[in-house]
């Protein structure tokens, strides 16, 4: 080949070259997320992946496949935080039909299904008729496995491309069962990397009830069942059995908890606000919390008495000194932001507390089952309290672990949703 047709045919194949590239579109993925709004840890999964997305996938476009209650207010405040996000809604029944155009052409139009974190594989009907009647890649990003809520979904799990269970006791028990998807490991649950803010109404909170930064504590409660059944929009039946299990554990559940708050008060500088994680808990916190304190001690308590979404709630989160309580994904936004937290957990919360020993934080993990495990938790929140700098260093090495562990499993999802 002599020179004048090697540099033609070199530059013919750099042509060719850059038009593939200019013709190379953006992935397009639907993650299926926004499982319920009642609950801020459960709103919180769904901006969380999607800044994990925008972190470690910017060139990707996402559409956002929302439950059928997700309410203008808090769409409203996903897209304050992530401006070109476009929101579908709806079914795909089990003939492989959307029930609305919008859902409809938001399937032909991804390369890739990803199913968000959340208690279990939430939406598997979805999935489901999703695989059969596309034929296109799916992944699962987040969940635990062998709650009250899973179903049969041992194939589902193992036909994805990728698997991730957000606790460790998870992955061995999908392991066991059998399912055999090729890439299946732990990844941390999303909202650790949920970063919504309303500073205005955080503050405007904290000035109202003469909290200061870096100055109290927030503790968070929780019933053995959440009572869906006291919240009308959920329409739910009264649960007897249930019920009666909320009221057989609560004082076993919050003592050591309310004795927390108590030393807190009476032995650190701190105050401590009692804070909602769901629309029913405002009246737990009041009832275990705030009308059995002394009244020497309530004068520093505030009891929060109205629900908040995760934007200001995260933004009182990150100005406190630290969060403990018998709820999981108030302390998981906490540790993603680099603010210490401890967790008190019970069986029926399923084996997501177990993520806090996955990323290292054992020593804040209390099981409420285990009656040795009570003594420890008034300790555990006073070090909290009386040495910040030493609480921060615990969180800050955990947020670590957890943004490391993010930025392995979202260079997996690169791989299947490059085109």
């Amino acid at each position: 080949m002599n020179r004048r047709h090697f540099l033609s045919s070199a530059f013919a194949a750099a042509i060719t070259a850059s038009v593939k590239a200019s013709d190379r579109r953006a992935p397009r993925i639907l993650l299926r997320s926004s499982w319920q709004v009642v609950n801020i840890g459960d709103i919180a999964h769904t901006p969380g992946v999607l800044a994990l997305l925008e972190r470690h996938l910017p060139e990707a476009e996402v559409i956002l496949w929302a439950s059928g209650d997700l309410t203008p207010e808090v769409a409203a405040m996903e897209k304050k935080r992530f401006p070109k996000l476009k929101i579908v809604k709806g079914n795909l029944g089990a003939n492989g039909k959307a029930s609305n155009p919008e859902l409809g052409d938001a399937i032909a139009w991804t390369d890739f299904f990803l199913h968000g974190s959340g208690p279990s594989l939430v939406a598997a009907k979805d999935l489901a008729a999703f695989a059969q009647y596309t034929g296109k890649p799916y992944g699962v990003y987040g969940i635990t496995h062998g709650s009250f809520l899973t179903g049969n979904d041992k194939e589902l799990l193992t036909e994805a491309k990728f698997t991730y269970f957000r606790d460790s006791v998870s992955l061995e028990l999908a392991r066991k069962e059998g399912v055999k998807c090729p890439i299946m490991g732990f990844a941390p649950d999303g909202a650790f990397a949920c970063d919504l803010r309303d500073d205005v109404k955080a503050v405007e909170f904290l000035r109202a009830n003469q909290l200061e930064e870096g100055k109290y504590l927030c503790c968070l409660s929780r019933l053995r069942y959440t009572p869906y059944w006291t919240i009308p929009e959920k329409h739910r039946v009264f649960d007897a059995k249930r019920h009666a299990r909320n009221e057989e554990m609560k004082e076993h559940d919050h003592q050591a908890l309310r004795d927390a708050i108590i030393a807190v008060v009476r032995e650190t500088p701190l105050k401590v606000l009692l804070c909602p994680e769901d629309v029913t808990q405002m009246a737990v916190g009041k009832e275990m919390f705030w009308d059995k304190l002394p009244d020497n001690v309530r004068r520093r308590v505030v009891w929060r008495h109205a629900f908040w979404l995760t934007d200001e709630a995260l933004s009182t989160y990150v100005r406190s000194a630290g969060l403990f309580g018998s709820e999981m994904h108030s302390p998981i936004m906490a540790i993603g932001n680099g603010v210490p937290a401890i967790v008190c957990r019970f069986e029926e919360q399923t084996s997501k507390g177990f993520m806090w020993r996955d990323i290292g934080l054992e020593d804040w993990l209390f099981d409420l089952d285990r009656e040795e495990q009570h003594a420890g938790i008034v300790p555990a929140v006073l070090a909290m309290a009386n040495d910040p700098a030493a609480a921060k260093t615990k969180a800050a090495k955990a947020r670590a672990f957890v943004e490391e562990r993010q930025k392995e499993t979202m260079a997996v999802v690169r791989d299947f949703v490059t085109v």
